[in-house]
């Protein structure tokens, strides 16, 4: 019966792993240090400074509910900092383990926290 969960552990590590890998890229790109998405409430702090919100946004991630709502903002405001769309942004939240590995090994370039408008489109 043990055996039964075994792929299971290890397709959740090598998720994982990859996970790390694709946001450590991610972060290089924005010109942050790629070992801070792997420290524990720094990552976050880095990632606000990324998409250029204030610091304090780390406080509402405390708050349950809005917490949810901070991070598809935040998801939001990393598209638009990679020059993507709306459209990216789902696929962030409901498929990070894809749409982070697109953004990281992709042709996307860090526009800035002020990215506004995706490239395409301007």
């Amino acid at each position: 019966m043990d055996y039964f969960f075994f792929p299971f552990f290890f397709g959740s590590i090598i998720l994982g792993i990859l996970l790390i890998i694709t946001q450590w890229i991610v972060y290089q790109k924005a010109g942050k240090p790629g070992w801070a998405c792997i420290i524990p409430i720094y990552n976050f702090i880095v990632l606000l400074e990324i998409v250029g919100k204030p610091l304090w946004w780390f406080l509402l991630m405390l708050i349950p509910v809005v917490n949810i709502i901070v991070a598809i903002i935040v998801y939001h405001n990393l598209s638009l900092s990679f020059g993507k769309t709306a459209g990216f942004t789902v696929g962030l939240v409901l498929l990070p383990f894809i749409f982070f590995p697109i953004l990281a090994f992709g042709d996307a370039k860090y526009l800035g926290a002020g990215a506004s408008m995706p490239v395409n489109q301007q």
